[in-house]
C-alpha cells in the first residue's frame, strides 16, 4: 500500500491505465525468434571446444555467442507483451523477471541504460504479482534462454495481495479451489486444464455440426423439474408469485422441440441437482443432451463412440488415453452387454429366471444388499449392477436393456416388456452418458407419470411427476427418436486425468467459511487482527444432556480403543440421505472405512484433511451394504425449547499424527 501511494504522488497510479497493446504472447515469441534465427544464422555449427583448456574454450563460447548476437541484434524483432511477474533478480544495474501470460512465461531482461534511471528505480520496488506491459527486441541468452531485452517497462496493475510460494497439502487444495484465482496464477497445469475444457466443448459442437444437429436453450426455471431421478433446488418467482424450480436436465423442453419438427437439437447448459458432493458430484454441474428424430438406442450408441474417439484424438491427440495410471483404448469397438448379462457375469446371478419382486427381495437379503420395502424387481437388478458390476467397468462399455421401473421415459423393448431400449456408457467405472429410444407413446407415458407420482407420495423424493403439457406434446405426435444425455464435468475429468470433479469446474460449490459474505475466507483485516481475535460464541440458547449419576468402573471404558485418525476422502454414499462414507488413516498402514450418519451436518469436501477421533476396536457394521469399521466420536447437543439437535465431530490439531492413542 506504500508503493502504491508513492507511485499515486509520483503521479504514476497504475490503476488510471486503461489499455496496453499487445503484439505477440509468450508462446508466439518464442516460435518467431526460433524462425528468425533459423533464417539468419542456417546450419552454422556449434563452436568446437576440443583440444583447449578450460579458459580457451570459455573464450571461445563467449567468441560465437557473440557473433550469433551481432548477426541477430542487426535485424531485431520488436514486441510488446503483458502479463503478471512471477519472479524477480536484482543484479546492480541490470535484472532478470519472468512475465506470464495466457501462453506461458517469459524471461525479461532489465537495465539501468536501456530504461531510465527512474523507470528502473521503479521496477526494483515492485513486487511480485505486479502486471506489467513490456516492450523490447527479442534475444537469447548465453545460457540459451530465449528472452526479451526491455526497451520501456509500464506498470499496469499493482497487486496488494502476496501470492503464496506455491500451493501444497490438503489444507491448501481447500483454498485453490475457494480462490481459482490465485491457483490459476500459481499452477499452470490448472490453466492447461481449463483450456482443454474449453476445446473439448468446441470440438463436441464441431463433431455435432458435422451431423447437422441444431444447438438450441431452454428454459433454466421451471414449474416442473422432470427428465431424471434428483430432488431440484426451489425458488420463487416475484414477478409472477409462482414457486419455480431450478431444472435437472434438459430433456423435456427438447422433445418438445422434435415434437415441432426440428429433428436435430442439442443443448449444453448447467443443470442443479440438491444432493451432495464428492469426487464425480457437484450440485450445479454441465450437462449435454441431445435428440434425433427417426432413430433409436443404437444410433445413439454409433453416435457416442464416434464422438468419443473423436474428441480423444482431437484433443489429446490420441485414442489412447490414461487415467490415473491406467490406460483407457477408445480406438477399439465399445464393448455391448446388458445389464442382466453383466450381472450374471460379476455376480453371478440370472435375473432373467426371476419372476417376481419378492424372489427378487429375498436375494438380495441373502447377499446383504440394502433396499427399499417399495423397491420393485427392476430397482433390485439396479442395486445387483451398482453393487457387483460397476467396479469392473474399466474399458468403454455399453451396458444395455434397463429395468422398466427405472427408466419411466423410454421405450419397452417389444421382445421384453420387462426391459426398456436404454444404454449407460461407463469408462473407468463412471457412467458416461444415459441414452434411450425415447418413449413417443402419451398414453403409456401418463402412466409411468402416474406411478412415479405414486413413489413421491410413498417417499421418494427423486421422483418425476406428471408433466401435463409434455404429455400434450406427445399426443400432437412426437417421430421414433434416440436421445442421450452426458456430463460434460465427468467428461473432461477423463480426458484431462483430473482426479475430483472440483479440479475441472473453475468455481465448485464449497461451503461457506464464517458466514455468507466471507465465504471464501478472505478478510479486509490483516491476518494479525485476525489472530488477535477470540471468536465469541453464544451458547445461551444451548440444552446440555445431564451428566451421568452411575459411575463405570476404569477396567471396562479403558477397553475401547480411541484413536486420532485423519481423513484421506470423504463421500456421500449413494441412495442414502444421511451416511458419509470416511477413508480414514489410523496409523496401522492400511485404510479404515467408517460410516457416520451426520450428512444434515456436513458436506464431504470440508472434513478431508481433518484429525478426528474415532473408536476403533468395534466389530464391523455393514450400513448400506458397506462394512463400517468403528465410530467417529461426536459432540451432541439440542436447542432450548426445541427437538433440533446440533452435531460436532471432535476434530483435533492436525499436529497429532494418524493412530495416536487416547488415554
Amino acid at each position: 500500500m506504500d508503493k502504491l501511494k508513492a507511485l499515486q504522488d509520483a503521479g504514476k497510479d497504475p490503476f488510471q491505465i486503461t489499455k496496453y497493446d499487445v503484439t505477440h504472447h509468450t508462446d508466439e515469441i518464442r516460435a518467431i525468434y526460433e524462425a528468425h534465427e533459423k533464417e539468419l544464422l542456417g546450419d552454422r555449427p556449434a563452436v568446437n571446444t576440443e583440444g583447449l583448456d578450460e579458459q580457451q574454450a570459455r573464450e571461445a563460447v563467449n567468441a560465437d555467442y557473440n557473433e550469433r548476437r551481432a548477426i541477430m541484434d542487426a535485424s531485431p524483432i520488436e514486441v510488446s507483451f503483458a502479463g503478471r511477474m512471477m519472479f524477480k533478480r536484482v543484479m546492480g544495474k541490470a535484472s532478470f523477471c519472468n512475465i506470464a501470460d495466457l501462453k506461458g512465461k517469459m524471461q525479461a531482461y532489465i537495465s539501468k541504460d536501456a530504461i531510465g534511471e527512474e523507470a528502473y528505480a521503479d521496477f526494483k520496488k515492485s513486487d511480485i504479482g505486479d502486471i506489467f506491459g513490456v516492450k523490447g527486441f527479442i534475444f537469447r541468452t548465453k545460457t540459451g534462454e530465449i528472452s526479451v531485452h526491455v526497451e520501456e517497462l509500464t506498470l499496469l496493475s499493482k497487486s496488494l495481495q502476496v501470492l503464496p510460494e506455491k500451493f501444497h497439502g490438503i489444507t491448501d487444495t481447500d483454498m485453490r479451489y475457494r480462490q481459482r484465482y490465485v491457483d490459476l496464477i500459481m499452477n499452470p497445469e490448472v490453466k492447461d486444464t481449463f483450456v482443454k475444457r474449453s476445446k473439448i466443448i468446441k470440438e463436441i459442437r464441431n463433431f455435432l455440426d458435422g451431423r447437422n444437429f441444431m444447438e438450441v436453450e431452454t428454459p433454466t426455471l421451471v414449474s416442473n423439474a422432470g427428465g431424471a431421478a434428483a430432488r431440484p433446488f426451489e425458488t420463487h418467482y416475484n414477478a409472477l408469485n409462482e414457486d419455480v424450480k431450478l431444472r435437472i436436465s434438459l430433456e423435456l423442453y427438447l422433445k418438445r422441440l422434435i415434437v415441432g419438427g426440428l429433428e436435430r437439437v442439442y443443448e449444453i447448459g448447467r443443470v442443479y441437482r440438491n444432493e451432495g458432493v464428492d469426487t464425480r458430484h457437484n450440485p450445479e454441474f454441465t450437462l449435454m443432451e441431445l435428440y434425433q428424430a427417426y432413430t433409436d438406442y443404437e444410433g445413439m450408441m454409433e453416435l457416442t463412440e464416434s464422438m468419443f474417439r473423436h474428441l480423444a484424438q482431437t484433443v489429446c491427440g490420441t485414442t489412447k488415453i490414461t487415467y490415473n495410471g491406467t490406460e483407457i483404448d477408445l480406438g477399439k469397438p465399445f464393448r455391448r452387454l446388458t445389464m442382466n448379462d453383466a450381472i450374471k457375469e460379476y455376480a453371478g446371478v440370472d435375473f432373467d429366471t426371476i419372476k417376481t419382486d419378492e424372489e427378487a427381495k429375498a436375494l438380495a437379503k441373502e447377499r446383504g444388499i440394502e433396499f427399499e420395502e417399495r423397491h420393485t424387481k427392476g430397482d433390485i437388478i439396479n442395486l445387483f449392477f451398482e453393487e457387483y458390476c460397476e467396479e469392473n467397468l474399466i474399458q468403454p462399455t455399453f451396458i444395455m436393456d434397463h429395468p422398466l421401473a427405472i427408466s419411466p421415459l423410454t421405450k419397452k423393448k417389444p421382445s421384453d416388456p420387462e426391459k426398456v431400449e436404454r444404454f449407460e456408457l461407463f469408462i473407468n467405472t463412471w457412467e458416461m452418458c444415459n441414452a434411450y429410444s425415447e418413449l413417443n407413446d402419451p398414453i403409456d407415458q401418463r402412466e409411468r407419470f402416474a406411478q412415479q407420482d405414486k413413489n413421491a407420495e410413498n417417499g421418494d423424493e427423486e421422483a418425476q411427476h406428471t408433466d401435463e403439457d409434455f404429455l400434450n406434446a406427445l399426443a400432437v405426435g412426437m417421430p421414433p427418436t434416440g436421445g442421450i444425455g452426458y456430463g460434460i464435468d465427468r467428461l473432461v475429468m477423463l480426458l484431462t486425468d483430473s482426479p475430483a470433479i472440483r479440479d475441472v469446474l473453475l468455481f465448485p460449490t464449497m461451503k461457506s467459511i464464517g458466514g455468507v459474505k466471507s465465504e471464501n475466507g478472505v478478510s479486509s483485516k490483516t491476518s494479525e487482527e485476525v489472530k488477535a481475535e477470540q471468536e465469541k460464541i453464544d451458547f445461551s440458547n444451548v440444552k446440555i444432556e445431564p451428566l451421568f449419576e452411575e459411575e463405570v468402573d476404569f477396567d471396562t471404558f479403558s477397553k475401547s480403543d480411541f484413536r486420532a485418525v485423519k481423513v484421506k476422502e470423504c463421500v456421500a454414499v449413494p441412495k442414502s440421505k444421511k451416511l458419509l462414507q470416511f477413508t480414514l488413516d489410523d496409523g496401522t498402514g492400511t485404510d479404515r472405512t467408517i460410516l457416520s450418519g451426520i450428512h444434515a451436518f456436513y458436506e464431504p469436501e470440508e472434513l478431508v484433511g481433518k484429525t478426528l477421533i474415532a473408536i476403533t476396536n468395534l466389530p464391523p457394521r455393514k450400513m448400506m451394504g458397506i462394512e463400517s469399521c468403528g465410530m467417529l466420536l461426536s459432540a451432541v447437543n439440542n436447542l432450548k425449547d426445541s427437538e433440533d439437535e446440533e452435531l460436532h465431530l471432535l476434530m483435533v490439531d492436525n499436529h497429532i499424527p494418524a493412530g495416536a492413542k487416547l488415554y
